[in-house]
């Protein structure tokens, strides 16, 4: 049987596992890396209360960049290759789990918590000189979503304002659901 089918005998055919996860850390830094955690923040249009960067748009920052996201699995395997990586190092501000980085794509939404915060991927985050204090060699490439889309991270626009906390939960809403193009 197929991954996406019931394996009980009998039973009908259901789709695909909800895809779902957990926000392990919320980063927030008055700029530079790396990000800090905390407990919790309020996120808005330009994103979380207390963060900002370093660098001016459009390369940080901004609506369609408003929370930049990654996952404790890549953080898993970047670490296996020799570099340093945990969560906040590379400038994110939510370091998720339980999400498959490399099956999402731009225009996925995320619903996060119970307070209604509801994100819209908008394109991958190239990683950039800032971070390379953290890779063997400076070789900040290896989170680049050409060469490892699993292992790179998301910019996010604000659809719904809201708080996000560590430990909320994360539906990714499948795009017809969603209505995203």
């Amino acid at each position: 049987m197929s991954a996406h089918t019931s394996q009980v005998p009998g039973a009908a055919d259901v789709s695909a596992p909800e895809r779902s996860g957990r926000v392990v850390a919320v980063n927030v830094s008055r700029g530079g890396v790396p990000k800090l955690p905390v407990d919790g923040a309020a996120v808005g249009r330009m994103g979380l209360a207390g963060d900002s960067h370093n660098e001016p748009e459009p390369g940080h920052g901004g609506p369609e960049q408003a929370v930049c996201l990654y996952s404790t699995e890549a953080i898993e395997r970047v670490g296996a290759d020799g570099h340093r990586s945990f969560p906040g190092a590379y400038g994110e501000n939510l370091t998720v789990s339980g999400i498959e980085f490399g099956e999402l794509q731009a225009g996925d939404r995320l619903q996060i918590g119970a307070g209604g915060l509801l994100l819209q991927l908008t394109k991958y985050a190239a990683p950039c000189q800032t971070i390379a204090q953290y890779f063997a060699g400076g070789r900040f490439g290896r989170i680049s979503p050409a060469a490892h889309p699993e292992d790179a991270r998301w910019y996010a626009r604000v659809l719904v304002e809201g708080t996000v906390r560590t430990g909320d939960a994360i539906t990714v809403l499948d795009r017809a659901e969603s209505g995203a193009d």
